[in-house]
């Protein structure tokens, strides 16, 4: 056959090119649908309620449920957390639960126009974070503003640096404490400012202090985020510190909404970047509590083996 010289280059090129695709597919390919690394694929699914999850009289009896259903960790909520140190530790004490995250507390709100405000937020929220240091805390959790909390600053860059460097003075008060501070996105019908996982991680990266961490919430990612997966990605296990869990359509328990309870593309993505900390439960309920959490927690458990 006899080739010009422009057929010529248009064959050299694309059989560059068809080299350059067929090195270079399979590490995109695995990047991008590989399961997670064999060693992340043992890792454990530490679970965690929050303080009204668990049926029970007393703090006790919703600790023995717990136990029971091999439930590992314990989130408190942060008012009036100082005065609930010594309760806690006794209460913890001998037991292989744990405290996970503390859910907020504070009063005020950072992105206040009101200095007395702001203020009372930072002030609240150093209270929080020396009890959840004394309490081996992985973080407090904290809303920049709810759409209800007004006046709040503009949605702009000079309040996104305002809010770094806020978190930087909090970030830097929480490793002294040897705890963290933790960013929680919210759904759009609750907060105007932060609202995806990447949001929050990309402040965290810009504040770059070890102190200030971020989280990720199924409920509030039903809405707000594409894959959750992805979200996860994007935290990756240097800034995700703690992960919310409810229903997916009515916040539930988990497996009270059906099918739309499904939760394995972000456990993958969990598993993805080591994530060894804890999945809390923030939900309500519909059913009885002694029937419907451990259902919930056998589905999660069977859809973490999935994963």
């Amino acid at each position: 056959m006899n080739l010009d010289r422009r057929t010529f280059l248009k064959a050299s090129m694309g059989t560059a090119a068809m080299a350059t695709f067929a090195a270079v597919a399979p590490a995109c390919a695995g990047n991008a649908s590989a399961p997670a690394k064999k060693e992340n694929k043992d890792l454990e699914l530490k679970l965690s309620f929050q303080e009204g999850i668990a049926p029970g009289e007393s703090l006790t009896e919703k600790l023995d449920f717990m136990e029971k259903l091999g439930i590992v960790g314990f989130e408190p909520g942060g008012r009036g957390l100082g005065a609930r140190v010594n309760e806690l530790q006794q209460a913890l004490k001998g037991r292989k639960i744990k405290i996970s995250a503390i859910c907020a507390g504070f009063s005020g709100f950072i992105l206040s126009e009101k200095e007395e405000t702001r203020k009372e937020c930072i002030d609240t929220m150093k209270e929080i974070l020396a009890a959840a240091g004394e309490l081996g805390s992985v973080g407090v959790i904290i809303v920049p503003a709810f759409n209800s909390q007004v006046p709040a600053k503009p949605h702009t860059q000079a309040t996104r640096d305002f809010l770094c460097e806020q978190f930087n003075e909090l970030g830097n008060f929480a490793v002294e404490h040897h705890t963290t501070v933790i960013f929680e996105p919210l759904n759009r019908k609750e907060a105007f400012y932060l609202r995806q996982v990447a949001d929050a991680a990309s402040i965290c990266r810009d504040i770059n202090n070890p102190g200030v961490k971020c989280m990720g919430d199924f409920w509030h990612m039903t809405w707000e985020e594409t894959n959750d997966m992805g979200a996860f990605l994007s935290a990756g296990k240097e800034y995700l510190q703690h992960v919310h869990i409810a229903s997916r359509k009515r916040r539930s328990m988990p497996g009270e909404d059906g099918e739309a309870d499904n939760y394995v593309t972000g456990f993958k993505g969990l598993k993805m970047i080591g994530y060894d900390k804890y999945v809390s439960f923030e939900c309500g309920c519909q059913g009885d509590r002694k029937v419907v959490v451990p259902a919930a927690v056998e589905l999660l458990r069977k859809q973490w083996k999935e994963a």
